[in-house]
């Protein structure tokens, strides 16, 4: 990558200024243009929108840098991994749901220079114990529950049209191909993953939810589109319960859903995404999926 830096073939990570409808402010979101986007000018690339999680909200402007605290985009600009996509990454706005922005605290605010990066944090190992067999009986808060018709409280499908106007920004202004635009995001992100998948189901190529949870009543259309799919949980996640996880891959297979791939990271808890973003698997994975026919 250090040789990279002063050529014209580097990555590249642009703020591009847009105004939200959902908060009737100028904002900003990022793009990541991968190393050589530039060298084969008849190349179009596969697009990756990510959606971050809870932690990572703000203003769109001074905050924007904490999309780069996990995911892909983290993974290609902090850790220069070569990641061959054109990402997306918007922020969610605070809404209502200001307290989320305590979780980041004293993180340190993510480098942008390609300088060498930080020693990656460890996947979180909780102490208490794996197990398969959940107590069903037990009353617990359902993430599904509590969803309905109008989303997960102050989620990503408050500004679902912001983002659907950032991806056809995107494919109008960069070489990539409309049939090959992915979308992924973790926690808070997992559920919009999944809120926006069932709201635009011709967008996507592939759609890959990590650790979150959907609503069960409304993913018909998935299978209607046989929209691959690549679910990611953590067995010890008191967060997203990984039942739920479960219950979201049955109603899919009982809808006829044949294209849905599930894997449980049995001894991580609520941070399953440091090891399924770190990994290559997903991504390539990623590139072999092409929009399903209409």
């Amino acid at each position: 990558m250090a040789e990279l830096a002063g050529s014209s073939y580097a990555p590249q990570l642009l703020r591009v200024p847009y105004h939200s409808g959902a908060t009737g402010t100028t904002r900003e979101f990022l793009v990541y243009l991968p190393i050589n986007y530039d060298r084969d000018p008849t190349l179009r690339w596969p697009v990756l929108v990510f959606l971050h999680g809870g932690g990572e909200r703000g203003d769109g402007l001074a905050d924007l840098d904490y999309v780069l605290l996990a995911g892909p985009l983290g993974e290609a600009w902090i850790h220069h991994r070569d990641l061959p996509f054109v990402m997306i990454g918007p922020q969610l706005p605070l809404f209502d749901q200001g307290w989320q922005a305590e979780l980041r605290v004293g993180t340190p605010r993510p480098i942008r220079q390609l300088t060498p990066p930080e020693v990656r944090v460890a996947t979180e190992r909780p102490a208490h114990p794996m197990r398969r067999a959940f107590d069903r009986s037990a009353p617990v808060f359902n993430v599904t529950a509590a969803w309905g018709d109008a989303g997960f409280p102050g989620s990503w499908q408050l500004c679902q049209d912001d983002v659907i106007a950032m991806l056809d920004h995107v494919l109008a202004t960069y070489r990539t191909d409309p049939d090959r635009v992915s979308l992924t995001g973790l926690s808070y992100g997992g559920n919009g993953t999944w809120q926006l998948a069932v709201t635009f189901p011709d967008r996507w190529a592939a759609i890959a939810p990590v650790c979150g949870d959907g609503n069960e009543a409304a993913i018909g259309v998935l299978a209607q589109r046989q929209l691959p799919i690549w679910m990611f949980h953590g067995g010890r996640d008191r967060l997203n319960k990984p039942q739920w996880a479960y219950d979201l891959a049955n109603a899919l297979e009982r809808a006829g859903h044949t294209n849905v791939q599930f894997t449980v990271h049995e001894d991580c808890g609520h941070d399953c995404w440091t090891r399924v973003y770190s990994g290559d698997d997903l991504y390539t994975w990623l590139l072999r999926q092409r929009r399903p026919a209409r």
